[in-house]
């Protein structure tokens, strides 16, 4: 008998309502609090409200991950109607939320939680997401599913641009000297992220970063003769992003460009103004 399998991720995939419902991918909310409210990410505010909302203010907001306690709640309910979960949650460098979903592996069994840390977050969260979906309706075992998984989080990638690295710094994702001096020199740092966030390469202009990033996706792919699924992620700045992705789509004819904006999670680490590129290989249907 097939095993019912459900796929469980976080707000940070940024994938939209209609994905999830159309798919039955259930989400649970990272938050942030500003000036002592609490907002859920994918529920209280939008991008563009939340970028309105900290534009120019000193206090930071703070991140938090889903509570134990929703966690439960959701792997509860799910426990009734399925026989296994399969939870991609962002890296477990930058966030625990990774690890609820270890402690609770066993709390429901028969019922069983497979967790994945997917070691990034965004688009190559949703790229693990949308695999999981399809290996899930083909009948695949969870196990089979999350080996399957890890090897492709092995051939992902992603470079992205900061306009203000107090950002970073404010949040710990960066020590206060390297943001500091970066600052004075307008340096803009390309960063990746493979588990926790670290500086690639030091770029002095934004837009010789663009071109830099470009030239890595570039190299990356000349690995593999397969197509590639790239995401565009920013911070406020759309129609930089539209002009990119023309940009790519033109010189990569062949590979699925998209964009998707940060959400007010990411967007609290790295501000606005910030923009990226997260790839992987396509995986084949």
């Amino acid at each position: 008998m097939e095993m019912k399998i459900a796929i469980v991720t976080d707000s940070v995939a940024y994938l939209s309502q209609e994905e999830c419902q159309k798919s039955n991918i259930y989400v649970l909310p990272l938050s942030i609090e500003f000036d002592g409210k609490v907002y859920v990410e994918g529920e209280d505010l939008t991008p563009t409200e939340f970028y309105d909302l900290v534009r120019g203010t000193k206090n930071l907001p703070k991140s938090s991950q889903p509570s134990v306690g929703s966690a439960l709640e959701l792997y509860q309910q799910l426990s009734k109607e399925y026989d296994a979960a399969i939870a991609i949650h962002l890296s477990s460098d930058i966030s625990g939320t990774y690890q609820t979903a270890v402690s609770l592996m066993d709390e429901f069994s028969p019922f069983k939680i497979f967790a994945v840390d997917s070691k990034r977050a965004c688009g190559s969260q949703s790229q693990l997401v949308r695999e999981a979906v399809r290996l899930t309706q083909e009948g695949y075992s969870p196990e089979t599913i999350v080996e399957r998984l890890s090897r492709m989080i092995e051939h992902q990638t992603g470079y992205f641009l900061v306009d203000d690295l107090m950002h970073l710094q404010k949040g710990g994702r960066l020590s206060t000297g390297a943001a500091v001096v970066g600052s004075m020199l307008n340096i803009k740092p390309i960063l990746t992220i493979n588990g926790p966030i670290t500086v690639a390469e030091k770029i002095r202009t934004f837009k010789k970063g663009i071109t830099r990033i470009t030239e890595l996706f570039e190299q990356f792919k000349t690995e593999y003769d397969v197509p590639f699924t790239a995401t565009i992620h920013h911070a406020n700045r759309l129609e930089f992003a539209k002009e990119w992705q023309i940009e790519l789509q033109e010189k990569f004819p062949n590979d699925t460009i998209e964009i998707v904006e940060f959400g007010p999670v990411i967007g609290t680490h790295l501000g606005e103004k910030s923009i990226g590129l997260i790839f992987g290989p396509t995986m084949s249907e």
